[in-house]
């Protein structure tokens, strides 16, 4: 055993729970959650878990739908929060195979910001890390992480090894996760679940952490602006090769 000598007090995660489920009914994605927040709130990050469903956040990929036709729309205040992150995770359910409604939907959003930039010119998520979580009572917890990492990644999101976990109990109507059944948790001693959603959490705050101490990614071959003025960063055009 190693002994963890790593500060992350100066941290800040976010995690959507993405269930169709408003407060206060019980969410089984947010008893899924509690394992990495518990293990990030002992190492001092500062935590906020967003039950999304409880906003008012319009559908559309525009940074604020109220510029287009929607009476409100909470996301422009909730993605404030995202800029002050280090750790993003979008958690939700399995529903038909597939992320939720409310899944999409905050990674739609997500989208609608990409272009914003950081004050290196680089993508505005360049520097925080991504990760999933998933809880179902069906297959598709490896399609829909992949979803969701493919997503994050593709807006700027760093993604480390691992970085997903999720629990799904037998196919058809049953207890869900966090369930009690004969004085039991249903999953809450799957080992499998347990130590991915562990791995999960120190990878996050791992690459976190490096990316940190470095400033981010370095601002060379990344940044708009620079193409836009006329840098090519070893680019050769094959047309005139």
């Amino acid at each position: 055993m190693t002994d963890n000598k790593h500060d992350f007090s100066d941290m800040k995660a976010i995690v959507f729970n993405c269930t169709l489920t408003k407060s206060p009914e019980p969410s089984h994605t947010d008893r899924l959650i509690g394992i990495s927040r518990a293990i990030m709130d002992k190492q001092g990050v500062s935590t906020e878990v967003i039950r999304v469903v409880d906003h008012d956040i319009a559908t559309g990929i525009y940074p604020d739908m109220r510029e287009h036709g929607w009476d409100s729309d909470e996301w422009p205040e909730l993605y404030k929060k995202v800029q002050a992150a280090d750790i993003v995770i979008i958690a939700g359910p399995i529903w038909l195979g597939d992320n939720s409604s409310v899944t999409k939907r905050v990674i739609e959003r997500l989208y609608a910001n990409s272009s914003d930039q950081n004050d290196k010119g680089q993508y505005a998520n360049y520097g925080k890390v991504g990760g999933a979580l998933l809880t179902g009572n069906e297959d598709g917890v490896k399609h829909c992480a992949m979803d969701i990492l493919y997503s994050l990644q593709h807006i700027g999101f760093t993604i480390p090894p691992q970085a997903d976990a999720g629990w799904i109990g037998e196919i058809g109507p049953g207890p869900s996760y966090g369930d009690d059944v004969d004085g039991k948790k249903v999953g809450f001693d799957n080992d499998f679940t347990n130590r991915n959603a562990t791995f999960m959490t120190w990878n996050l705050l791992h690459m976190a952490r490096l990316l940190k101490q470095a400033g981010g990614l370095p601002a060379y071959g990344n940044v708009r602006k620079d193409w836009d003025a006329g840098a090519r960063f070893d680019f050769e055009n094959p047309e005139y090769r």
